[in-house]
């Protein structure tokens, strides 16, 4: 049981008292919360302890859900913008009560169905979560080595390349001529250090350093092909950033899929295009 309630955190409780609005939850130093009846069920009883997420209601005060938010306090994640107002944007943070982006917070335009990445953060005055795009990442140390694994959010793109928060909290980088795939803004993948630069960045690779993956690069032709009708007009001699944005391959891993593809005898080649043998 937690010996404190802590806002923006999943909190045991224990189940303390019955009230017409809901049970009253306690914590160890004996401080309530109020768990509304839309989440109570029959199982909670009291002296049960459960577990539930701490926000604040629209008068700011404390008050316990079953429901799982999007990401919690201190977390970086992309959510959607859903409502836009003369102080703020709202974003869905999967709560009945949506987060709000200050202006003061925000770096870009909102418009509702745009994705945003933002840290959840406690507002210092109201004590209130709220959402902020003036984020600081932290210096990564000496701990990271090339091909760990790692989780990133990509969170904004640069003429270099995408940037990323790794592992929720360091800067890294994804340069634009190491990237095979499609990438969005608010993407979440795993990934691997490449490098750990001595400004504290890490520079981040979708691949193994040195590991050939190289599988599975024929399949993901033959899936394009399918979805084109079993012909795409492309062939050994296309340009390299149109088989990027279409197969999301290197020109040379395309080319090795062609070939394999061809001996195989699953696609033939055509004058201007490949296309699926019958």
């Amino acid at each position: 049981m937690n010996k404190n309630i802590i806002l923006g955190e999943l909190n045991s409780l224990k189940v303390n008292r019955v009230s017409e609005p809901g049970l009253y939850l306690i914590a160890g130093d004996e401080e309530e919360v109020l768990l509304p009846n839309c989440y109570v069920n029959s199982t909670m009883q009291i002296g049960n302890e459960i577990e539930v997420f701490i926000y604040t209601d629209s008068e700011d005060r404390l008050v316990a859900t079953t429901q799982k938010p999007y990401a919690m306090k201190n977390d970086f994640v992309s959510l959607e913008v859903v409502d836009i107002t003369k102080f703020g944007a709202f974003l869905d943070m999967g709560l009945p009560k949506d987060l709000l982006v200050p202006k003061n917070k925000q770096r870009s335009t909102y418009q509702i169905g745009n994705e945003k990445v933002i840290q959840i953060v406690e507002d210092e005055k109201t004590h209130r979560l709220i959402g902020t795009e003036k984020f600081k990442l932290e210096k990564a140390t000496d701990g990271f080595n090339q091909n760990d694994e790692v989780e990133i959010l990509v969170f904004i793109k640069t003429p270099l390349g995408f940037k990323v928060i790794v592992n929720n909290k360091y800067e890294g980088l994804i340069f634009h001529n190491e990237i095979f795939e499609n990438i969005k803004i608010g993407d979440k993948k795993r990934a691997f250090v490449k490098t750990l630069r001595e400004d504290g960045k890490l520079d981040i690779c979708l691949q193994k350093i040195g590991v050939q993956n190289s599988d599975d690069n024929p399949n993901k032709v033959l899936s394009i092909l399918e979805q084109n009708s079993g012909e795409i007009s492309f062939t050994y001699k296309s340009d390299a950033q149109d088989i990027k944005e279409v197969f999301g391959l290197s020109k040379k891993a395309f080319k090795a899929s062609l070939t394999k593809l061809i001996e195989d005898k699953k696609i033939e080649l055509l004058e201007n295009s490949i296309k699926i043998k019958k």
